[in-house]
């Protein structure tokens, strides 16, 4: 992993390179950045670039090309290890620790590094078990730290989600970061910072990585991944800065080249002028878009809901609209207001509950158009 590869986080990348050409580089540092974020990506390039073996002194990036690089690029690097939750599978019945999923978490990473908990417990068939990372894992860290580094001038430990860690494991973690190996880096990485030991906190380095904007995320899809830019705004919009979510919508089997606000926009419409034979006929569409673009588009209507209403509060509460959903949220935001914002919201949110629980997609289309023809008749 590449600081070039991952978008935007000018700031961060600058301050992690600088901490190497200064020779100022923490021996505990904690990524904290909202899940979806490129807290994990972030902490991934840092490792490549401390062990690259080619960097020049004024070197923006590690140089990809280097043994250290190659093996790291591949996360089979002896001296890149990790601690991540886990639990007991049915391929691994007992003594569930880290180690014994490397080769599922090397698949899991490279597929996608801006994943959450949830896809990883799915990705190792944990069912409905919770992670964590257990008092087992930190006999198997204290043996790991009292090695040397094999090939690299750091041996580098990511822990990803501390915040999972056993009190033992958490403990064992705090004696580490107070009497630290030479030559040994701890990089953590949170997505719930709050949920540490206050001791632990005190003993890190904080890199804050800031969540995405909807700009950030509608170019990356746009000119990383070649997604058409109305469908990477409306899948920018559905992510809400969560970049590991608009990956996986990208590829989703609810990602289709449907234009969520077109629809939209004609929903409203109909809905506000009561006519009701049009919305019979639409919601006919409705039903022809398959389950799981349902869902996504009411997530989608939550989300332009959320504009119009900051909108009618301030505009400048929406400083990056798109110039063409402009003249609607404009219009529009006289009919959404505190008096019926909230009733509105809850509407979407129970129609979005009954579709995910299989109910008939055009009755909750239908019966949702009716009460929201209703709300959108009070005045502000």
């Amino acid at each position: 992993m590449r600081f070039s590869e991952i978008p935007n986080q000018a700031a961060v990348k600058q301050l992690l390179r600088q901490s190497v050409r200064r020779q100022h580089v923490a021996h505990a540092q904690l990524f904290r950045g909202a899940e979806g974020s490129a807290a994990l990506a972030l902490a991934l390039a840092y490792a490549t670039f401390l062990n690259c073996e080619n960097r020049q002194p004024e070197a923006e990036d590690s140089c990809g090309k280097c043994a250290s690089c190659q093996k790291t690029d591949k996360l089979i690097h002896p001296d890149l290890n990790f601690i991540v939750p886990v639990t007991t599978t049915k391929a691994v019945a007992k003594e569930a620790v880290s180690s014994k999923f490397m080769a599922e978490w090397r698949g899991f990473v490279l597929e996608n590094p801006y994943q959450g908990l949830n896809d990883w417990m799915q990705h190792i068939g944990a069912e409905n078990k919770q992670g964590s990372i257990s008092k087992e894992e930190s006999l198997q860290l204290l043996k790991l730290v009292s090695l040397k580094a094999f090939e690299a001038r750091f041996k580098i430990v990511i822990v990803w989600l501390p915040e999972l860690m056993h009190p033992a494991a958490a403990n064992a973690v705090l004696k580490l970061l107070e009497e630290p190996p030479a030559d040994t880096i701890f990089l953590l990485v949170s997505f719930a910072p709050e949920q540490l030991l206050p001791t632990i906190i005190s003993r890190v380095q904080p890199v804050v990585v800031r969540p995405y904007s909807e700009n950030d995320l509608t170019a990356y899809l746009r000119d990383q991944h070649q997604v058409p830019e109305v469908k990477a705004r409306q899948l920018a919009q559905l992510a809400e800065g969560n970049l590991g979510f608009a990956l996986a919508a990208r590829t989703a089997a609810g990602s289709s080249d449907n234009d969520y606000f077109a629809f939209f926009v004609e929903w409203m419409r109909q809905c506000y002028g009561y006519k009701v034979d049009k919305l019979l006929s639409q919601s006919d569409e409705f039903q022809k878009l398959g389950r799981e673009n349902q869902k996504e588009f009411l997530h989608y209507a939550l989300g332009v809901l959320r504009k119009v209403l900051l909108f009618g509060i301030d505009a400048q509460f929406v400083p990056h609209l798109p110039a063409a959903e402009q003249p609607f949220v404009q219009g529009f935001s006289r009919f959404v207001h505190r008096r019926n914002a909230d009733s509105l919201t809850t509407e979407i949110n129970d129609a979005h509950y009954h579709i995910e629980r299989n109910a008939n997609p055009r009755m909750v289309f239908v019966d949702i158009s009716l009460r929201i023809a209703e709300l959108l008749q009070i005045p502000a």
